[in-house]
């Protein structure tokens, strides 16, 4: 019999690590006065990359018609799982998103490959299921053994008919 135990261990720290860096988000702190008023426009190659994030209109698709926003795909420390998540702004519509009869699947065109979530013997598929609740944030993993997907790769998510396409990998 294969002792499955240490293995099902590492899944399960590993995804409460996830979850508590998930859950802190750093406090902005407010500069000084003198700072703020000396404070130049910032040019415009200095600005994040417009092109890595998610179009206003996706947004919009994603909000009206699936009930969801935040949608955001995370390369872990070890890069052998990337991780989906959302959060729910109308439930009836997000309920597909965690039907557990839905296949979820993570592709990745650059990469050449697909992703599933894995099913451990103990307890079950790495994401969540249930009934959705507004404005909870909800995750999956998607196991990417060899490292086939990396950091800046744009992948499409599909959970049953919901299909979301060119995130990028952070």
């Amino acid at each position: 019999m294969v002792r499955t135990w240490p293995l099902l261990a590492t899944v399960v720290l590993l995804l409460g690590a996830l979850e508590n860096l998930s859950a802190q988000t750093p406090q902005p702190t407010a500069p000084p006065a003198q700072t703020r008023a000396a404070a130049k426009p910032v040019p415009a190659t200095a600005r994040t990359n417009l092109a890595k994030q998610v179009p206003m209109r996706a947004h919009v698709y994603y909000q009206g018609v699936w009930g969801v926003d935040s949608l955001t795909v995370k390369y872990t420390e070890s890069g052998e799982i990337i991780r989906f998540s959302y959060r729910v702004l109308d439930p009836e519509k997000a309920a597909l998103l965690n039907d557990k009869k839905a296949e979820p699947s993570l592709s990745d065109p650059q990469a050449g490959v697909k992703l599933v979530v894995p099913q451990m013997e103990k307890i079950g598929q790495l994401r969540q299921s249930g009934t959705p609740i507004a404005g909870k944030s909800y995750w999956m993993a998607f196991s990417n053994s060899g490292r086939r997907v990396k950091r800046g790769h744009r992948v499409d998510v599909q959970i049953g008919t919901f299909h979301a396409e060119g995130l990028v990998v952070e």
